[in-house]
């Protein structure tokens, strides 16, 4: 199992930047892919980026592409989710998940195997 703590999140205004980061611990040899998804008040949790642990590939979701960059530091063992020109939309909690059964797909929630605690994000317009 791999253990994810978020850190990063807090209120900001519109067209603001904020960067998160997921420290993983753990089992973090068997990482395949780490995503970010984020759940607003009263809606489903949606993805938002992923990035594969080995080759670097990234996805992203078309409400984020353009603003939102997904990385990754392996040596750290953290990946970190920068945004940039924030909408009052992207208010939500985001999750860390980590991927430790390769699967296809990475845009889906069932995809990953462990998951943080979230970190809260509030956009002020």
């Amino acid at each position: 199992q791999v253990q994810l703590v978020e850190y990063g999140g807090g209120l900001v205004q519109a067209g603001d930047s904020l960067r998160l980061s997921c420290a993983a611990s753990g089992r973090t040899f068997s990482i395949y892919a780490m995503g970010w998804f984020r759940q607003a008040l009263g809606k489903e949790r949606e993805f938002v980026a992923a990035i594969s642990w080995t080759g670097g590939s990234t996805y992203y979701a078309d409400s984020v592409k353009g603003r939102f960059t997904i990385s990754r530091n392996n040596t750290r063992n953290t990946v970190y989710l920068q945004m940039n020109s924030l909408k009052p939309e992207d208010s939500a909690v985001y999750y860390c998940a980590a991927q430790t059964h390769r699967r296809t797909r990475l845009t889906t929630r069932h995809a990953y195997d462990d998951w943080g605690q979230g970190t809260q994000v509030t956009v002020s317009s």
